[in-house]
Formats: structure tokens, C-alpha cells, sequence
């Protein structure tokens, strides 16, 4: 056993990503004053990851810039960041993790440990010029591509690939986006934002082939030459970004025998099955109105980190968001404040600005995407965290102002 850390109170957090230092913040905020590790894979301090599909890919920002701390502000407010350390095993009854050959005590432990992109499809096994992107090196990797004239395809109409697709059009190349599904960002958006974002693509050169899977691949002297999909369309390419999805990284939560299912299993403070462990972030999942969700955004990263926190430091406290996430993508902005789960209407309001699309839910207003149209997003975003009840007939009358809206919250 680590016998520097036995014996006194040690808080061991599993991850160095956004969840990660923000359990680390609040804890520290909160008075916490004991020992404080936050051990992380890559070898990098927490990081921001969304500017990698687009401030980091355009090279607007430097790796620096990245960083959410400079490096040393952990270690001056005694966080120690252990970087380029995997944890390997976790022991919930030993209360002991195994990092690089060495078995650390820990009093309380926090998982944030994110997730890892989907496996690849099989018919790019071995070739090079395939990409991924969810990590710093990803992206670096991935920016050598990012130049006038050579030919990308993205594999998966989800927002990293849309991002990237943008980046890369913008750049000067031959961008084809193909996805499985019957449109682009099926799974997170209606029908409309997907006309909305496809339209917009198209704009800009991109052709996006829709419910198309890959049939084959073509290689030439090991690298990915042409991608062959299930309609005979045969696509050349000097590059394949696959965006297909990720999934939550709890094979350490696994092994140990919490409970997991599409993440770690938390209550509504974080806690996980085993006593003293908790979970935040993008592997964890939690009980929002009533059904177990998992979200993977900086704001579930940040709010509920800090729940956990606060429950560590016996501040208890249910975690009830109000979720919002956003993408960039040319000059388009698109915000989302809710979540859109089991909607059953979706009306569409256009503005000087630009144009908005609300989600209704038997009748009552539970999300709003808003494309170029920041007023409208931070109304909507204040009426559902107030608890407003927004109907559709009352959204959908002629003269409906969300900010007048805003400010008479009560139903």
C-alpha cells in the first residue's frame, strides 16, 4: 500500500477531464483541506474537449488555451494531477486503487472517467489515415489532414463529425459526410434542425449521404484509398474521420462490481452503488425524471461534479438540471436548452435574429434548439429553470415574445 497516503484522509478522483476538475474545485472551495489526487490517462492536466472539433481543429487555439488551469494552479491549491497514470483495478472494500504498479489508499473515491469512442468498424482494421476524435492527441493527429485539396470522409452525422466536417470545408477540402440513420443527428434533434444543419452544410460543399452504412474499403500501399457503401456508391478519400459515437468508460466500475448500465449507476447525489465512491460526468448515470440518463456535455460535467461534491462534504443535495449544450458550426450557432426525450410536437418560430424549434411534451414545453438566436436560447433556458409552464397553444400565438414571456415565469 501506497504508505504515504494510509492512515489520513486521501479523496482519489478517477479521470482529469472537465468532471474531473470540477470535483476537485468544489471540493477544495468547500473546505476540504486533506489529501487530493486526481489521476488521469493522457499526459496533459484537465482539459476542455469540445474546442477540439473547432477552435483547437482551425488552430484559433493553442494547447495552452486548452487547459482549464494552467498546470501549476493544481498543485498551488494541493491538488496533486497525476498524469499519464491509468488506474488498472479499484477495490471498494480494501478502499485501494492500483496505479502503475502501486496499490494508493484512499478515503473517498470520485469516477469521472468519461468516455471512448465506439470501436471502429472492422473494415478499417489495420489502415492508416483513420481518424478519431475525442482526445487532445486525436486532434493533433487529425490536424495534419486538415489541409486545401484532400478528400475527408466523416462517418457519423452526430455533432463532432458535423463540427469537424465544417472545419474541414472551410479548410479547402472535399468533405462527404455519410450516416447510418435515416438523417443526420437523428438521435439528439428533430426532423427540422436536421433540414436546418443539412441545408447548411450543403451551402458550404459538404454532401452528406444518408442511410448508408460502409460495404468495403480500398487500401493502397496501407492506407485508406476509397470507402465502398451498401448502395454501390464508392466514395476516394486521403482521409476517414469515424464519429459513430462513445460509450461510457466504467469497465473500472465493472470489474469491481458496481452497479453499471449505460454508465455507472448514481443516485440523484452521485453515489454509487459502493459506499465512499461516487461518479459524475460523462460515465455516469443518474435518475432524471425518472428514467436513467446519462449526458455527455460540459454542463452535466460541471453541475453534477459539483453535486457529488458537495455530497463528499456532506452537503447534501439532489441533482435536478436543467440540461443545455451547444455547437458551432460554420457561422451558425446552435444552442439547445433541455432535453427533447419522448416529444410529441415540435413548433418552429422564426425571428430577426434567426429561428428557433420548441419541443412539446403533451402539450407543454420541454426544450428549445435555437439556431443564431441567442435571445430566444437564454429565455428559454431561464423559463425552464424557473419551472414555467409553456404551452403549445401559447408559444405558437401570434405576438409570442419569450423574453416578455420570461419575465411572469408562473404558469
Amino acid at each position: 500500500m501506497d504508505q504515504e497516503r494510509a492512515g489520513e484522509d486521501h479523496i482519489c478522483i478517477v479521470g482529469a477531464g472537465q468532471a474531473a476538475a470540477s470535483l476537485a474545485l468544489r471540493l477544495r472551495h468547500g473546505g476540504y483541506s486533506g489529501a487530493l489526487t486526481l489521476f488521469g490517462d493522457e499526459p496533459h492536466p484537465p482539459y476542455q474537449r469540445p474546442p477540439l472539433s473547432k477552435a483547437y481543429l482551425k488552430r484559433e487555439w493553442t494547447v495552452d488555451r486548452l487547459y482549464l488551469r494552467p498546470a501549476e494552479f493544481w498543485s498551488g491549491i494541493g491538488v496533486d494531477v497525476v498524469t499519464g497514470a491509468p488506474v488498472t483495478a479499484l477495490d471498494p472494500v480494501a478502499r485501494t486503487l492500483e496505479v502503475g504498479g502501486r496499490s494508493v489508499a484512499w478515503t473517498k473515491l470520485a469516477l469521472a472517467t468519461g468516455t471512448r469512442p465506439r470501436p471502429l468498424p472492422p473494415e478499417f482494421s489495420g489502415l492508416t489515415g483513420i481518424y478519431e476524435l475525442r482526445s487532445l492527441a486525436d486532434a493533433d493527429r487529425l490536424e495534419g489532414e486538415i489541409r486545401p485539396g484532400r478528400r475527408l470522409l466523416v462517418l457519423g452525422g452526430g455533432y463532432v463529425g458535423l463540427e469537424t466536417a465544417a472545419v474541414a470545408a472551410k479548410a479547402g477540402l472535399t468533405v462527404t459526410v455519410v450516416e447510418r440513420a435515416a438523417r443526420i443527428l437523428e438521435r439528439v434533434a428533430c426532423a427540422e434542425t436536421s433540414d436546418a444543419i443539412r441545408a447548411l452544410h450543403a451551402g458550404h460543399g459538404v454532401r452528406i449521404l444518408e442511410g448508408r452504412s460502409v460495404a468495403g474499403v480500398e487500401a493502397r500501399e496501407g492506407a485508406v484509398a476509397a470507402v465502398m457503401l451498401d448502395d454501390g456508391t464508392r466514395v476516394e478519400v486521403d482521409a476517414v474521420l469515424v464519429g459513430i459515437g462513445v460509450l461510457p468508460r466504467d469497465e473500472l466500475a465493472r470489474a469491481a462490481g458496481l452497479t453499471c448500465e449505460n454508465g455507472i449507476v448514481v443516485d440523484v447525489h452521485g453515489r454509487t452503488s459502493a459506499p465512499g465512491i461516487w461518479a459524475a460526468g460523462d460515465c455516469a448515470a443518474f435518475p432524471f425524471h425518472g428514467v436513467p440518463t446519462r449526458l455527455e456535455s460540459v454542463q452535466n460535467a460541471v453541475d453534477q461534479a459539483e453535486c457529488a461534491a458537495d455530497d463528499m462534504l456532506g452537503h447534501t443535495r439532489a441533482y435536478a438540471p436543467v440540461p443545455w449544450f451547444w455547437s458551432d458550426q460554420y457561422d451558425m450557432k446552435l444552442q439547445i436548452v433541455g432535453l427533447n426525450r419522448g416529444y410529441d410536437a415540435v413548433l418552429r418560430r422564426r425571428s430577426e435574429r434567426g429561428e428557433s424549434l420548441w419541443y412539446f411534451r403533451d402539450g407543454r414545453m420541454i426544450a428549445v434548439d435555437a439556431l443564431n438566436d441567442a435571445r430566444t436560447y437564454m429565455a428559454a433556458k431561464k423559463l425552464l429553470e424557473a419551472g414555467a409552464v409553456l404551452t403549445l397553444d401559447e408559444v405558437a400565438a401570434e405576438g409570442f415574445d419569450p423574453v416578455a414571456r420570461m419575465k411572469r415565469p408562473a404558469a
